[in-house]
Formats: C-alpha cells, structure tokens, sequence
C-alpha cells in the first residue's frame, strides 16, 4: 500500500461536498491541503477542520473558469505547499432546464466550469507532476457522463468531456509515472444536489454520502504505485 503521510494534494472545490469530505480524508491520512473555490468564509472553516488533525492546510480563492486567476494562484499554492503530489479536480457546476428553455449563457459556464476549467488546473498543476516523474491526478466526472438524461444536457455534456479528456492524459502520463483516476459517482447527498432538488436532505438511509466518495479516493491512492485505478463508479445500494 501507498504510504500518504506528508504528501502534498490540491483539491478544488474543498470547502463543501466531495471537496471538502475528501480533504478531511486526506488530512486524517497525514496529507497536507490546499483547498479552493469562491467563498472565502467557508474555505477558512474547513481549513481550521484540516489543520485541527496536525497537517499543513490553506486555502486559496479563485474561480476555476478564469484561467489567469488560476495561473498565478496554483504558482502561489504550491509554493506555499513546497511541492504538489496530487491533485483531485473536483469543483463543478450543475443546472437543471430542458434543452431549450436553459439560457445560452448558462449552458457555456457549465461547459466553461467543469471542462475549461479541470483543464486550466490540470495544466498547471501537470508541470510539478512530470518534474517529479510521480504523481497522481484523480478527476471527478459523474454517472451523468455516462449516460444522458432528461433535462441536464449541459452537465451531462459536460462530464462526457472530462472523461474523454480524463482518459486521454492518463494515456499520456502513465510513462511519467502519473496515474489518472476518472470517478463517475451516482447521486451524492451534497449541497449542490439537494439545492438543485435532486435529494432531499437526510431523507433517505441508503442515500450515498461524501465521506463515502472521499474513501474510493483514498482507496486509489493507497495502491501500490505499479497499479492504477483507471476509472470507478459509485453507486448506493439504494435502488
């Protein structure tokens, strides 16, 4: 198994849901993080949680759509990291609107968040990885981009594409000793999907959770490195 103790991990969209739960996660693993998004309050709050376990902990506020914003704010969160050893690309965006009553705008900021800007940050953070010759990036798609569904066009197309991206750099990197994790998890009981109606909060037993997602991300990191978890989906058992 992969020891984690002291390695340095970004992850994107830490303050709440996936982000956040995978970050605690980490911090219990003795991994030391640097979390980002939008909400400079919420990020403080989860990183007095990390840093509460012993680990190096920050924050960084910058909108992963902007890619000048994240240029100059990955430069400054791995030199307060002193290196990087992994990153989890989870921040996204979701809507819920037919085809065609969703606003043209709308549909390109979902397209501008969860593809433009994975990629902005992975190209970022990649140069650290393949000076290191070691690294692993684990990017979150969805089961949405797997398979279509009624009224979510613009996410489902959008999760489509970070796993065809997603793919394609884990062919690229393997040589460099970089592994590439592509996670399609079902619906998550998270912030962002009992606002979008998906779920109701607390309503149902078998619901997945986030420390649930968080424990396949550590599960992939903690294999030795001569393996790979290319891709894995995460369902409740709740039908």
């Amino acid at each position: 198994m992969e020891n984690l103790k002291n390695k340095k991990a970004i992850i994107t969209g830490g303050s709440r849901g996936l982000g956040k739960a995978t970050a605690l996660a980490f911090a219990k693993e003795g991994i030391a993080v640097a979390i980002t998004g939008r909400n400079e309050k919420a990020l403080k709050e989860t990183v007095a949680e990390l840093q509460s376990y012993g680990v190096q902990a920050c924050y960084s506020v910058f909108d992963i759509s902007n890619y000048e914003e994240v240029k100059s704010s990955i430069k400054t969160i791995v030199k307060t990291l002193g290196t990087v050893d992994i990153l989890v690309n989870n921040a996204g965006i979701a809507a819920i609107g037919s085809f065609e009553s969703m606003e043209v705008a709308q549909w390109q900021q979902i397209i501008q968040t969860n593809v433009m800007g994975m990629y902005y940050v992975t190209k970022e953070v990649l140069p650290y990885l393949l000076e290191k010759n070691e690294g692993d990036i684990v990017n979150i798609s969805s089961t949405a981009g797997l398979n279509g569904n009624a009224n979510i066009s613009a996410y489902s197309a959008s999760k489509f594409a970070v796993i065809g991206m997603s793919e394609s750099l884990m062919k690229e990197v393997r040589k460099n000793n970089i592994r590439v994790c592509t996670l399609t998890p079902s619906t998550i009981e998270t912030e962002m999907t009992v606002e979008l109606g998906m779920l109701n909060k607390g309503s149902e037993e078998n619901v997945l959770q986030p420390e649930d997602f968080a424990e396949l991300v550590l599960a992939g990191l903690k294999l030795p490195r001569r393996a790979m978890l290319k891709g894995a989906a995460l369902w409740s058992t709740n039908p």
